[in-house]
């Protein structure tokens, strides 16, 4: 009755059920996961926020494809506040970067056509693909003093078949940025093999010392797609809402058929795309937040790692995670278990993020400040 498409696995895996076990116990948690940032302490301008999505404007209905312009400018703003100036009609809005990578990947590719993906990264992909009838093919992020692009394990992957490359911008959870000479190589190999860029942007801002990462929205190359949205940029995930912005050769084609797509689905709703020009001015505010939560988390961190010889952590440029380098002793999966019910500290095992093997576990740094330094101490004692 099913489409093959669907047919996953879907019983919970052993750390799902530990994670359930230990919340229905009614013990208090220490989660260092938190991602969510309405549920990690920012506060919103709430009164601007409500009134934005309270204006007359959402009444109407305009059936723009790419979205509303003024929403299409609002987000060609945003990027010329960081130094990259964006033709509006080259963005298309989306309900989320999910949707836009549903619309990339229908543009791009036939059922079994391939993508390549770089690992670690984030899980969600493989849904994804799966949904499009895309085939993910993966290639290595090697770290040698800092992750890098392993170039020989990406052109191994390529096959008849490829037809795009997937990055994320810093990589989630890495929180590596793509460098110069990266993307110079990375464009050459897309023209040799006819490839298209397929770049995830959304935390692009999160920067951690403070410096402007150059963004793939305006690689003229190759036949590059930018993706971003209000979740990160803003710190607003219930708002769904995202964009494709669409550069490099070949561009007006690919906009007019992503117009078709954007069309058939008429996905994004009228009362966001009109408050769209405030809520991304909340950005400046929320991001504030969020670096200094980040930048504390850091400090306390090394802090805490500095007196402790067994763990330590890997360099990290931006986003919101840190990923800490453990003994290892059992599986990531089998220790995550082991410290959620042992210690009552929730912690990503490494493999969630396909890491190549054992030993990693991945925090996210804008957990509460007084959560992530007693959750951390838990783990650190843990180890020794």
């Amino acid at each position: 009755m099913f489409s093959r498409r669907t047919s996953w696995d879907l019983a919970p895996n052993a750390f799902s059920l530990a994670l359930e076990r230990a919340r229905n116990s009614g013990r208090e948690l220490l989660d260092l996961t938190v991602s969510n940032p309405t549920e990690a302490g920012i506060q919103y301008d709430e009164r601007t926020i409500r009134e934005a999505l309270s204006s007359p404007a959402v009444l109407n209905y305009e059936p723009a494809a790419k979205g509303l312009l003024a929403a299409r400018n609002a987000v060609a703003d945003y990027y010329s506040a960081r130094n990259t100036n964006i033709d509006p009609e080259h963005i298309v809005l989306t309900v989320s970067t999910s949707e836009a990578y549903s619309y990339v990947f229908r543009l791009l590719c036939d059922p079994d056509d391939e993508v390549l993906v770089a690992q670690p990264s984030y899980p969600l992909f493989e849904f994804l693909a799966d949904i499009q009838d895309v085939k993910l093919r993966p290639f290595e992020l090697i770290y040698d003093h800092g992750w890098q692009i392993d170039f020989h394990s990406l052109e191994q992957a390529i096959t008849p078949r490829t037809r795009a490359i997937l990055l994320v911008h810093p990589n989630n959870p890495t929180g590596s940025y793509i460098k110069e000479k990266e993307r110079e190589r990375l464009n050459q190999i897309c023209r040799t093999h006819e490839l298209a860029l397929v770049v995830d942007e959304v935390f692009l801002d999160y920067s951690h010392d403070a410096s402007e990462r150059f963004s793939f929205a305006s690689n003229s190359g190759v036949l590059t797609f930018a993706l971003s949205g209000l979740s990160k940029i803003s710190g607003l995930p219930q708002m769904k809402s995202a964009w494709i912005v669409t550069s490099g050769p070949q561009t007006d084609e690919a906009l007019s058929r992503i117009e078709v797509i954007a069309d058939t689905y008429l996905s994004p709703n009228a009362p966001v795309q009109s408050a769209l020009p405030v809520l991304l001015q909340q950005r400046h505010g929320v991001q504030k937040q969020l670096n200094a939560r980040i930048a504390a988390n850091l400090r306390e961190l090394d802090m805490q790692l500095a007196a402790h010889y067994v763990c330590s952590r890997l360099d990290v440029e931006g986003g919101w995670y840190a990923t800490l380098r453990v003994p290892i002793t059992r599986s990531d999966e089998e220790l995550a278990i082991a410290l959620l019910e042992q210690i009552s500290v929730v912690a990503h095992p490494g493999h969630f993020f396909n890491f190549p093997r054992d030993g990693y576990l991945v925090l996210s740094l804008i957990t509460p400040e007084r959560g992530f330094r007693e959750g951390l101490d838990r783990v650190l004692r843990f180890f020794r």
